[in-house]
């Protein structure tokens, strides 16, 4: 996908939106810069334009429910470097540090103990960074 097949079906500016109010500014802005120039930057504007811009902007889920799958989705995968940056679009959206916490949970009956353990180590750090320490 071209620059110009991106720009002009609107799907990019969608995306680019709902990515920034999800994930942050300072986050894509990062993603951006960090691909700008290289291989990577045509990755960035097809995922922009494709997943923020086609998939997350559709009717029939909120972006609470939507940030609840990918957590699961992203604990199946092994992704721990995504699952970081969704784990705060997840309480941008409206999910406890509780929710996100069960959804991993939930995720080891599922995906098995190794990637839950994994993703429960990313989880932790982004809520007591977000959050502060879990207080008893």
């Amino acid at each position: 996908m071209t620059e110009k097949n991106t720009q002009d079906d609107g799907r990019y500016d969608a995306g680019i939106q709902v990515r920034r109010e999800v994930m942050g500014d300072d986050f894509v802005d990062a993603a951006l810069s960090r691909n700008a120039g290289s291989d990577g930057e045509e990755l960035q504007k097809h995922v922009t334009a494709t997943v923020w811009g086609s998939v997350w902007t559709r009717d029939g889920l909120s972006k609470r429910d939507r940030s609840l799958l990918n957590i699961g989705m992203l604990v199946a995968l092994r992704a721990t470097e995504e699952l970081r940056g969704h784990v705060r679009g997840a309480l941008t959206n409206g999910l406890t540090r509780e929710e996100i916490t069960e959804a991993v949970i939930q995720s080891a009956g599922y995906c098995g103990a190794p990637a839950a353990l994994s993703a429960m180590k990313v989880v932790q750090e982004v809520l007591v960074a977000e959050l502060g320490p879990l207080e008893d």
